[in-house]
């Protein structure tokens, strides 16, 4: 189980990540990112998860980063656009 302060840090590095660049990180990145060991930050995607945060999800039977609320890591048909740049979807 993920410590409650590392679940905020890898909630606001995924965020961050989506929000820069339209696209959810890998846990391996998240890891760099966090200065954790690659299976703690597995674990605490798996834990934010696991957390029932609405609108966050795994790509079924994955460690791929679906849904992070209010994005979509999967293109959809909700495409977001803010000062002519449309690098993010909606979920």
């Amino acid at each position: 189980m993920s410590s409650t302060s590392l679940l905020d840090k890898a909630y606001h590095a995924i965020l961050t990540r989506m929000v820069q660049t339209g696209q959810a990180p890998h846990f391996t990145e998240l890891a760099g990112e966090l200065r954790v060991p690659v299976e703690a930050a597995r674990e605490a995607l798996h834990d934010l998860v696991a957390a029932g945060i609405p609108g966050i999800w795994l790509f079924p039977d994955t460690d791929y980063i679906s849904s992070f609320a209010p994005f979509s890591n999967l293109p959809t048909q909700y495409r977001i656009t803010v000062e002519g740049e449309q690098k993010w979807f909606g979920q």
